[in-house]
């Protein structure tokens, strides 16, 4: 219904100047859409309030409305051309007027959890990158053709907005970093199997992948699109104010994984801009903790030695950091399902070793998933998914090498039907071909060494690097020679 608008929406974004990727393609959409939720949520919020009879309070003046300055109408509902505001004007507007009110609420909301308090973080965050006010109009114009109205229509939208997600993760590294294949979310999910009244925490949300997914298999079954789950008023105020909690460091995957959220239905998201690092381990507290962690930090990075200071193991990597950060959030029982570099199983520094001895000694591991490579696409290094429990040693490690059959990667993306046998095999820890489990008495108590090595399938012969092939050719050649001169000599 809404996918035609989407296209129309991203061919006047092409055309902008300000506009060069879809790094901004996303975020200008997303302050757009943001703005049009809220007008669509406010006008539903006044008629409600009529029909009890009783005066609604609107969070935006009436000044700065969607419906006045960005779709002004007639009486008799047509689009107002006259007294709408285009080129210069409406730039000049946006930048200096609209931004500035909205930023405003950071400082004017009651308290951070309210849907003013995050209008304020968005305006803050952002800045409007159209150069032309009629570029900007005609944008405006096709945003307000969506509808928030029913249920279809925000999820729909919510799935439109997914795709624009995921393309601006294949356009480049850094939109890469935002997003997790969708499929492997969910399986990761299933394992977990959240509940009404636990808290779901990410410290390294991007585009809240992670927190969206795990609202729909909460809210609406295992597909996420299936009926309504039958819930009382109470668990559904619990699942939308007290049960998801994030938290990312950059502006741009900050305010799309807010409005990610809200489109799949937490309309006033627990969400902080902060760099989670920054927080020392040992003040967090019992009332700090989550039930459930679900997270793909970032690898790769490297922190400063302030930051590190923070973390009894010392480390540059963040993605270690990251696993100090999660083990000490999770409470006594808590559940983990955490992606990260496969190298985190082998490494042979100080550091690493330190860790994998603290996952084993404090947590169960209970589950490896080893992924193929191109799973994530562009990432240039292979993933597995750790699976594990707060409060009991581990005693029995399941792997599950994910083998589809196929070559990863744009075009044959990883999908649901992939890890079906995954989930259901991890179930009861079942053995195959494809999976197998590890004693804790045969992982080596000096290096902890953890590497994925399937001992159902036959080991292929390492590929040896060519200098090596061609030395040793050279090698048999000399050998050659010298037998040869040595027989002529006989002769």
């Amino acid at each position: 219904m809404f996918e035609q608008t989407f296209r129309n929406i991203d061919n006047v974004l092409w055309k902008e100047a300000g506009c060069a990727t879809e790094l901004d393609y996303t975020e200008q959409t997303s302050w757009m859409l943001f703005l049009k939720y809220l007008d669509d949520l406010e006008f539903e919020r006044s008629q409600e309030a009529e029909l009890r009879g009783q005066s609604y309070e609107f969070i935006i003046d009436e000044a700065h409305r969607w419906s006045r300055w960005a779709a002004p109408k007639k009486t008799d509902g047509n689009f107002d051309h006259d007294n709408a505001l285009t080129g210069d004007d409406l730039i000049k507007f946006v930048s200096f007027d609209l931004f500035p009110y909205l930023h405003g609420f950071k400082e004017r909301a009651a308290n951070t959890d309210t849907i003013e308090y995050k209008i304020g973080e968005i305006f803050g965050e952002i800045r409007n990158k159209f150069a032309s006010g009629y570029s900007l109009r005609d944008a405006l114009e096709l945003i307000d053709e969506l509808s928030f109205g029913s249920q279809d229509e925000k999820h729909e939208l919510s799935h439109l907005y997914e795709t624009k997600i995921k393309n601006m993760g294949n356009a480049g590294r850094n939109g890469g970093e935002y997003y997790t294949p969708r499929p492997l979310i969910r399986a990761m999910i299933q394992i977990i199997d959240p509940v009404i009244g636990e808290r779901i925490y990410d410290p390294a949300a991007g585009s809240a992948g992670f927190l969206c997914e795990a609202h729909d298999y909460m809210r609406y079954g295992t597909d996420g699109q299936g009926d309504n789950r039958q819930m009382s008023t109470a668990h559904l105020q619990t699942l939308q104010t007290r049960t998801f909690y994030a938290k990312e460091k950059k502006s741009l995957p900050y305010v799309i994984g807010i409005m990610n959220m809200i489109l799949h239905g937490i309309e006033a998201p627990n969400f902080v801009r902060t760099n989670s690092l920054t927080e020392n381990l040992n003040d967090i507290q019992e009332k700090d903790r989550f039930d459930v962690i679900l997270a793909n930090p970032p690898f790769g990075g490297k922190e400063r030695k302030e930051i590190q200071q923070n973390f009894p193991i010392k480390t540059g990597e963040t993605a270690f950091l990251f696993m100090q950060h999660f083990i000490k959030y999770l409470r006594a029982g808590g559940r983990a399902a955490v992606v990260i570099k496969n190298t985190f199983l082998s490494n042979s520094d100080n550091a690493s070793k330190a860790l994998r001895k603290e996952l084993l000694e404090n947590c169960n591991l209970h589950t490896v998933l080893d992924c193929p490579g191109g799973t994530f696409l562009g990432a240039g290094v292979k993933t597995v998914v750790l699976f594990f429990e707060k409060g009991s040693p581990t005693r029995d490690i399941w792997y599950y090498q994910l083998n589809p059959g196929r070559s990863m990667g744009k075009t044959n993306p990883l999908n649901d039907d992939d890890l079906k046998d995954f989930v259901t095999r991890q179930a009861n820890f079942e053995d195959s071909d494809n999976s197998w489990s590890v004693s804790i008495d045969d992982v080596d108590p000096e290096n902890f060494d953890l590497s994925v090595k399937n001992p159902n399938q036959a080991v292929e012969a390492p590929l040896r690097d060519p200098e090596v092939i061609i030395n040793e050719i050279e090698t048999l050649d000399k050998e050659s020679e010298e037998i040869l001169e040595g027989i002529r000599g006989m002769l």
